[in-house]
């Protein structure tokens, strides 16, 4: 096993506000994709918001962007959800977002046990914007494998 980890971090913006019944398809299916995620292998972590199963109240990245924040051990297992799960069918639905001109999806290695803060997730949005992808900043066209453990010499002692 690694001693990283795969941060993940998406963003959109809805086509219509919170409560609208443009979107509420999209409110009442969170909780089951959200558990659908929490169950699946190689799930780590996923932010939410405070008193909350999920991060839609969360406005770090501006009053219109909606965020999806997670740790995950792999990419592959990250792939397996997003595109091998029941996940895969809201991915194909285009009718809540708005799309976006620039990119809406990081991933980054974190060490093992090491939770991202929005900070961080925000840093390697712009990076991978700023200079596409990266192995700081990279996503699944453009991948990059965890860093190599550090070998520590062994104690030439008996």
């Amino acid at each position: 096993m690694s001693g990283y980890h795969l941060a993940q971090l998406n963003v959109g913006t809805l086509k219509a506000p919170q409560g609208s019944p443009e979107v509420a398809e999209f409110f009442a299916l969170l909780d089951p994709i959200n558990a659908l995620a929490d169950a699946s292998p190689g799930f780590v972590w996923r932010y939410r918001c405070e008193g909350s199963n999920d991060a839609t109240g969360e406005r770090f990245f501006g009053d219109d962007l909606l965020i999806n924040f997670s740790v995950w051990e792999s990419v592959e297992t990250l792939w397996e959800f997003t595109y091998r799960s029941d996940h895969l069918d809201l991915l194909r639905r285009r009718e809540w977002m708005v799309p976006l001109a620039e990119r809406f999806l990081v991933l980054w290695w974190v060490p093992a046990g090491h939770i991202p803060t929005l900070t961080e997730a925000r840093e390697r949005l712009d990076l991978i914007r700023a200079e596409g992808p990266t192995e700081q900043a990279f996503d699944f066209r453009t991948r990059f494998p965890a860093p190599r453990e550090e070998t520590r010499p062994q104690d030439p002692r008996p």
